[in-house]
């Protein structure tokens, strides 16, 4: 080795924010880099006049990656603990010469703090499960303001009350869940309770960008970086989600090379352009979400152990719709909106339909249950929501003391079916207004959601606390 090479890789191991070993082939330690007395215990130079089987007999590490190596001749990884109480996940390389084992270079990362968070999250979690247990689920106006998100059910109210918890910070968040169940809808209300809040919120789903083009849509590129790429080149997701949240959907499927790079940025917080020679800062706040078991695939080799300790700081699961069915009618009312807004029309939901909405076990959780209400929406040529088939238009018989359908019972002349709706809508309400005390009350009672009692009232011009 010139000098020059043996001065580089001295820099290297001198100035690594991880921990470096440098074995050779019979085990004695000939270099380690000087931050790893601090996780393993011992001084540089009593590391270095150590062999590792002597470092594992004297518990300094256990078990030993290099041993692993020494033994298979393959590059290993797996999770070791010091003698100092850390934790770190080990990996470890060989080198040959003409075929000759002659030295294994090993790194480390201390996940320890990694680990605390995790703890503090779980104990966070605990407190709340009993708080709920005690005394029910915190009402909503006092302990949550919701945002965007269409809640009731107590578990849903108690991951976004963690969630709120955590959003100051920058630890990453991991959601886990079936796919539907509101994912996205969570990571952008986090973005919004975080100090990040006037930055981007970048929505990525790694199952949607082919393995060919995910590092150019990730990383960017220069012009002129490969065939086709445009003239003035192109800034990646990682650059535009700077100061703000990056939400990685479906983390499981991104290819395994791009896992190593993401672990690289997520290091360092610098992200390389295809073709360009210099990095380029980035500090963002990452959410990530995934419908699989991520440690299923760490096992199968899918997925990188390394970037899942890195992910899996601050896990939160959403059940499936069919286990919080109290959600049901929120979200229904807020698709219903949504619907009334886009195409411009009024319509309401019949009563016979929320036998249904609230019976089925909605496989395909939220998102399902959006996509039937915009069919269901479409297919009603009135303003009514699934209205049953008229008796007449059928051409069966009408029952008796039926009313006749060219004047229906409850309408005065000239009075159309919409405002006819409206005032019956606005008695219900004025009533209720002096009964209840507050429009989570008055949303409870209803079975809408509070923000809909709250556009209601304000429609037909009603208080809490108006007399009846």
């Amino acid at each position: 080795m010139s000098d020059i090479d043996s001065a580089v890789l001295s820099t290297i191991v001198e100035t690594a924010h991880e921990h470096f070993f440098i074995v050779d082939a019979e085990g004695r330690v000939r270099n380690v880099s000087p931050g790893s007395a601090a996780v393993y215990g011992l001084g540089r130079e009593e590391l270095c006049a150590s062999t590792v089987q002597q470092l594992v007999e004297r518990g300094v590490l256990s078990p030993s990656v290099t041993q692993e190596v020494m033994r298979t001749r393959q590059p290993a990884q797996l999770m070791q603990h010091t003698g100092s109480g850390r934790r770190v996940i080990a990996e470890a390389h060989p080198v040959f010469l003409d075929g000759v084992l002659v030295r294994i270079v090993s790194r480390s990362m201390d996940l320890t703090d990694l680990q605390l968070l995790q703890d503090e999250y779980a104990l966070l979690q605990r407190r709340f499960s009993e708080h709920l247990k005690r005394g029910g689920a915190p009402p909503l106006d006092e302990d949550l303001e919701l945002g965007s998100l269409e809640v009731r059910s107590g578990v849903m109210r108690e991951v976004a009350l963690l969630l709120k918890r955590v959003a100051p910070s920058d630890a990453t968040v991991l959601m886990l869940g079936e796919s539907g169940v509101g994912k996205t809808a969570f990571a952008r209300q986090l973005h919004c309770w975080s100090a990040r809040r006037e930055k981007p919120f970048i929505d990525v789903n790694c199952a949607a960008i082919p393995e060919a083009l995910f590092e150019s849509e990730m990383f960017g590129y220069q012009p002129g970086a490969f065939s086709g790429a445009a003239r003035q080149g192109k800034a990646g997701m990682l650059e535009l989600a700077d100061g703000g949240t990056l939400f990685l959907d479906e983390i499981g499927e991104l290819p395994l090379a791009m896992q190593s790079k993401l672990l690289k940025v997520i290091q360092d917080g610098e992200v390389t352009r295809l073709g360009d020679t210099r990095s380029r800062r980035v500090d963002f706040r990452l959410v990530v979400a995934s419908n699989q078991d991520l440690a299923a695939r760490v096992e199968s080799g899918a997925f990188r152990l390394d970037l899942y300790y890195r992910l899996n700081v601050i896990p939160v699961t959403l059940p499936p719709l069919r286990e919080r069915r109290e959600d049901i009618p929120g979200l229904a009312e807020l698709q219903l909106e949504r619907l009334n807004q886009r195409y411009g029309q009024s319509k309401v939901l019949h009563p016979s339909v929320w036998p249904e909405l609230m019976g089925r076990d909605w496989p395909g959780n939220v998102r399902e249950l959006e996509n039937w209400m915009e069919r269901t929406w479409l297919a009603s040529p009135g303003e009514l929501i699934g209205a049953p088939t008229n008796a007449a238009s059928s051409g069966a018989p009408e029952p008796p003391g039926s009313p006749c359908v060219d004047t229906p019972a409850g309408l005065t002349e000239g009075q159309t079916l919409r405002q006819a709706l409206d005032a019956t809508e606005r008695g219900i309400l004025a009533g209720l207004c002096g009964e209840l005390p507050s429009t989570y009350a008055l949303a409870a009672r209803l079975g809408i959601s509070q923000p809909s009692v709250v556009r209601k009232l304000r429609k037909h011009g009603l208080r809490i606390g108006d007399p009846g």
